[in-house]
């Protein structure tokens, strides 16, 4: 694929030239540049606000690029070797959604694993399909779920030959990898479509010496959160197709849920952030890697941590692993990750990605630097200093198989009853359970409720995650089926 002038940045260009013209704006948004919220004006900047704008020829429109937006996805499937890519202005939800119902239709079925993201499980709820669950192997001294078996997908493959794709975490939120080119082959041999979940893999299309991006891997989908660990704001996202996929379809499905109303704020800052990465993504990705097993190092020398790496692999499992994750268990200190994240936060103002039972994630990318992460450092050494104990009767695991009784969309659907969630064992679930982050359903529609589950939960709880999903926001109850 020849390289196109990557300094380009359409949009950027497009709204600057817009800010010269000094339009008189009869049209929305209803702040007008600004002028009639000046609070707002104060608080973001003339700057921001000023370039607030709607859709209108000069600017194309997201919904059916023509000019500038069609300009920055060519530039953006190019930088990430991508046949077609797509602005998302969703977040990454979107893009897993638009992904799955681009591909999927009700009755269809799709192998995955059962640790995704609760927004690949809100899809199945959305357009019917049925999930077929690779149920992964669990690190039991680390308490995660880890990759997709080989053997596990060949066998989900050959018992479920109608299934129409597979569907992969490319890596992991704790940065484990499955083998993702053999998963393409296998699925493709089987006439079925590989998609890959890779919020948390942009840096893998740029920096050297990283575990194979879905669409290096000849993955049919990708969806990458490039505002994670590429640099643009929150909310924007990309969602990136191979050549066998039909992208005028993708493109209508996109438009089934997405805003016709694209920020280009979010628009204009993945314009900007793929030509910085585009440009300097090898060089700066090498220092955030260096950064990481710097701290790595560091973490594993204060003695009661495992900041874990590249050790664990074991090319199956974990076939590869995500060197810029700073994943770190924290059990051997006698307290669960989620104590020690607000510990961070609220003694030392240090915030990190998340913290579960069993280990925290701080999640280093492009806009890290080596100073803050010694202060990281110096607050874990302080925190064992004066928080260590006796770590029995701490709980590790962070993954329980799951009893699929019903689909996602026919439990959220069907008729429910709300129970005292003590009362619920046996039951079937309508609505989700979750830590957030990282957003992965402890409970999913249509899985039974065992005190296994309810234990966790309990736990989890009384540690401090929080917990979402429930339309009981204290948790009390929960909808089953009636």
């Amino acid at each position: 694929m020849n390289k196109l002038n990557q300094n380009r940045a359409p949009i950027y260009e497009a709204l600057q030239k817009f800010r010269q013209m000094r339009v008189v704006p009869f049209d929305v948004p209803g702040h007008k540049h600004g002028r009639g919220n000046p609070e707002l004006t104060a608080f973001l900047g003339e700057q921001c606000v000023s370039i607030d704008v709607n859709s209108m020829k000069p600017l194309d429109n997201l919904c059916h690029p023509v000019s500038v937006i069609k300009e920055a996805e060519i530039l953006a499937a190019n930088a990430f070797g991508a046949a077609h890519a797509f602005l998302m202005v969703g977040g990454t939800t979107s893009s897993v959604q638009s992904m799955v119902l681009s591909t999927c239709k009700r009755g269809d079925k799709i192998i995955l694993p059962r640790n995704v993201h609760r927004s690949v499980i809100n899809a199945l709820v959305l357009c019917g399909a049925i999930p077929v669950y690779v149920n992964p192997e669990v690190d039991k001294k680390l308490g995660i779920s880890l990759g997709m078996k080989r053997e596990q997908v060949a066998k989900a493959i050959r018992e479920n030959p109608d299934a129409v794709a597979v569907l992969v975490n490319n890596p992991t939120y704790y940065g484990i990898c499955s083998d993702l080119k053999a998963i393409v082959k296998m699925a493709h041999d089987a006439g079925m479509l590989c998609l890959a979940d890779e919020a948390h893999g942009t840096h893998f299309y740029f920096g050297e010496n990283m575990p194979v991006s879905a669409m290096a891997a000849g993955a049919d989908m990708a969806s990458v959160s490039m505002h994670k660990s590429g640099g643009s704001l929150t909310q924007s996202s990309l969602l990136l197709v191979g050549e066998n996929i039909n992208a005028g379809h993708v493109r209508q499905i996109i438009n089934l849920t997405q805003t016709t109303s694209g920020s280009y704020l979010l628009m204009s800052s993945l314009d900007i952030s793929r030509r910085n990465l585009a440009l300097r993504g090898k060089e700066v990705f090498a220092k955030v890697v260096q950064m990481a097993e710097y701290a790595r190092d560091e973490i594993n020398a204060i003695g009661g941590y495992y900041a874990f790496g590249k050790e664990l692999i074991n090319k199956d499992s974990i076939c590869d692993f995500d060197p810029t994750k700073l994943s770190v268990h924290t059990i051997d200190i006698g307290l669960a990750g989620i104590e020690v994240y607000d510990i961070l936060r609220d003694d030392y103002d240090i915030q990190i990605e998340f913290g579960d039972i069993g280990n925290i994630l701080a999640y280093l990318s492009i806009g890290d630097r080596p100073g803050e992460l010694e202060r990281l450092v110096s607050a874990l050494a302080e925190i064992r200093r004066r928080y260590k104990r006796d770590p029995s009767g701490l709980m590790s695991q962070e993954y329980i198989d799951p009893e699929v009784v019903a689909s996602p969309q026919e439990a959220f659907y069907a008729d429910k009853k709300s129970v005292p969630i003590s009362e619920s064992v046996g039951c079937v679930c309508s609505e989700f359970v979750m830590c957030y982050p990282p957003g992965i359903p402890i409970l999913a529609p249509g899985e039974r409720i065992t005190k296994e589950i309810l234990d966790y939960i309990e736990y989890a709880k009384v540690k401090g995650c929080s917990l979402t999903g429930p339309e009981d926001p204290d948790i009390l109850t929960l909808n089953v089926l009636a």
